[in-house]
């Protein structure tokens, strides 16, 4: 009988069993993962809601190490050997192994188990880690923080390998399972803990499971994501607030000066202004470009949907321009508004700026480049909270906050022999995919390959329209069950 060990203890190996008596199941995995999925919704929506109902936020220590610990119940209970990966003050790294005999071959498969923060009353629920159920469009969803980002991707991870096991379907690769703590706060310590296990944690693929598939519906595979960095701008006017008829054209209004710095950092079509701000950007080769060229176009869609009366780019495809890098306003704040609004001059005015990199720029030198512009405007920048004395001598004064953490783009060659395997692994469960040679969002994928060697693919399995980082944050439940064959699929690799 074919089977694989897989240590769980010093002392104890449970057998991963991949046939009965020599006789290997004729399905496919993505057959195996459909069947096993029919058979057992009740049981893999239990196991869904109760991992959501635990609540993630990545400053939560004590619910961190809660949702960590259960992780590894988890792979425990599927015979997988499992334990967690602690750095210094790092959240847990959950890691999980499977050992295949005879493979060639070690898989990584990568998400994270934090989730953004959440601001209860926003959601409709007013309780973002209670999973709720609706019906939307005849489709059924589930609403809680990290439905889609990123614990749906985890749990289809599992669940495939039920399915495997319970049809008898041979591993053909070592599996491991990494499941980071706080990729939601920056990926801080997962440098550190990369270093720390890098012998464990290596491998010829990094399966990178987080985001959502093309707009179209149809299932992606991603080659790349940018980098990202933040920076906090503050600027001053009077040191208390001033009634506005009193001191009106006269006393400095931070809240119109920052509005006015922070307009001349972009043109009307989105383009930056701050110079050299797309120096160092490697363009896309010919396979690359051509891959977005074939992609569905989904702008006039997502127009209607965003109900949008035009689109930043310059005509450019929304696929095109992800590929740019780019200068985002998070948030502004100054003073008050609505019932509370008062007619005054404010104190002060506060922006938070994400800065969006593709391949070839540098997240500190990106960050640089913003602080310069910013001086070039009449500014005199600091880095510590301006007294009396800095705020007289100076017509302005910008206090600008630059993340101490960051990282850089990656894209992985659209032609290795491993990214056009996993293109065919995925089309096996899912049919024709889109090829993209970047996601828009952030991932840290640089850390992975410079510390480990280790090309990374991203297989992303969420809804487009998932509201991730946002209120009433929701997972298809189609898309985590196409997820679960995708998975088997992958899982099954040679």
């Amino acid at each position: 009988m074919a089977s694989h060990l897989v240590k769980v203890a010093p002392t104890v190996a449970i057998v991963f069993c991949c046939g009965i008596c020599g006789v290997l199941s004729a399905q496919t995995p993505k057959d195996a993962a459909h069947g096993w999925r029919v058979a057992h919704e009740e049981q893999i929506l239990q196991e869904f809601t109760g991992l959501l109902s635990i609540p993630n936020v990545a400053n939560d220590k004590a619910n961190i190490r809660r949702n960590a610990d259960r992780l590894v119940g988890m792979l425990e209970r599927r015979h997988v050997a499992a334990k967690l990966l602690l750095a210094g003050d790092a959240n847990p790294v959950v890691y999980g192994e499977i050992k295949t005999a005879g493979a060639k071959r070690t898989i990584v498969f990568y998400a994270h188990y934090d989730g953004q923060p959440v601001t209860p009353e926003e959601w409709d629920s007013k309780a973002p880690f209670t999973p709720m159920t609706r019906t939307v469009n005849g489709e059924t969803r589930i609403y809680a923080r990290s439905s889609s980002d990123d614990k749906a991707a985890i749990l289809a991870q599992l669940t495939a390998l039920d399915a495997l096991q319970a049809a008898h379907i041979p591993l053909r690769a070592n599996l491991r399972f990494v499941w980071e703590g706080e990729e939601e706060a920056g990926s801080t310590h997962l440098r550190e803990v990369l270093e720390k296990y890098r012998d464990e944690l290596g491998g010829d693929v990094w399966l990178i499971c987080d985001g959502p598939v093309d707009q179209s519906g149809r299932q992606s595979v991603v080659f790349g994501a940018r980098g990202v960095t933040h920076l906090e701008i503050t600027v001053y006017g009077p040191n208390r607030e001033l009634h506005s008829g009193h001191y009106g054209n006269w006393a400095p209004n931070p809240a119109m000066m920052l509005a006015q710095l922070l307009a001349g950092m972009k043109d009307a079509t989105g383009q930056v202004l701050i110079p050299h701000f797309y120096d160092g950007v490697i363009p896309l080769s010919g396979l690359e470009k051509q891959a977005i060229a074939d992609a569905p176009r989904n702008e006039d869609k997502l127009r209607q949907e965003f109900g949008l009366g035009r689109s930043d780019g310059g005509g450019q495809s929304l696929l095109a321009v992800l590929n740019e890098p780019s200068l985002n306003i998070d948030g502004f704040s100054s003073a008050r508004t609505g019932s509370k609004a008062n007619n005054v001059i404010p104190s002060t005015a506060t922006a938070d700026i994400d800065l969006r990199l593709v391949k070839g720029l540098d997240w500190k030198t990106q960050q640089q480049r913003v602080v310069d512009y910013i001086a070039a405007q009449g500014y005199f920048v600091t880095d510590t909270t301006p007294d009396k004395g800095m705020l007289v001598d100076h017509p302005r004064v910008a206090l600008v906050k630059l993340d101490a953490v960051g990282y850089n783009a990656v894209r992985t060659p659209m032609d290795l022999p491993i990214s056009q395997e996993v293109i065919a692994v995925v089309e096996s469960a899912r049919g024709p995919v889109v090829k993209l040679p970047t996601m828009g969002g952030s991932v840290p994928l640089e850390m992975i390959e410079q510390t480990l060697g280790t090309p990374t693919i991203t297989v992303p399995i969420a809804n487009y329209d998932n509201n991730q980082h946002s209120a009433n944050e929701n997972i298809r439940l189609q898309n985590l069950w196409d997820g679960i064959e995708t998975m088997a699929a992958l899982e099954t690799m040679e």
